[in-house]
């Protein structure tokens, strides 16, 4: 943002208006931790990593979101109040609506996602057999795990490579988890 060289592990800004993410020296992301700051138009991207309570995972109605793939990533959007629905796939991130009706159920029965930030926090789920993970990340950890998909997507389904990128990314996240309680 100030033009100040940036190191590996940088911190992000969110730009509200242009709906980017944007890298920033610390005393950058400092200033824009507040709602208020800069106008309200750039918000520091949270640094959180909070998995969803079991009790939480069961009571949130997982069928409505629809989601057809094992990975999804969901950002409450607060300048067009409104929820996207992301998906990896080999072209990036893509993108889908989801009806505000069935988020604010879904919000209704977790208070772990009512506590989310706007903007700067997303949901992230992961689905495969019988088990299923969701955690409360930073949007920027989401985007970092959609490249990293990406880099090792091979076929329709992105292959062994992609889904153990997805594992190693979950790992990490648990590593973390515990790191900050």
């Amino acid at each position: 943002m100030c033009g100040a060289p940036l190191e590996n592990g940088h911190a992000h800004v969110v730009d509200r208006e242009q709906h980017r993410l944007l890298c920033s020296c610390r005393p950058c992301y400092l200033l824009f931790t507040h709602s208020g700051a800069g106008g309200g138009r750039f918000r520091s991207v949270a640094e959180r990593v909070i998995p969803l309570p079991n009790e939480e995972l069961q009571a949130v109605p997982w069928e409505a979101l629809e989601i057809p793939v094992g990975v999804a990533f969901f950002l409450r959007d607060s300048a067009r109040d409104k929820v996207q629905a992301f998906y990896p796939s080999p072209a990036g991130a893509t993108e889908a609506g989801l009806a505000l009706e069935i988020w604010n159920d879904i919000v209704t029965a977790s208070p772990t996602i009512a506590a989310m930030e706007p903007d700067t926090e997303a949901l992230l789920v992961w689905r495969r057999q019988s088990v299923m993970e969701a955690w409360i990340v930073a949007v920027d950890a989401c985007y970092a795990l959609v490249g990293r998909i990406r880099r090792q997507w091979t076929g329709f389904a992105g292959g062994p490579e992609a889904w153990q990128e997805i594992g190693s990314f979950f790992a990490e996240l648990r590593t973390r988890e515990r790191s900050c309680a």
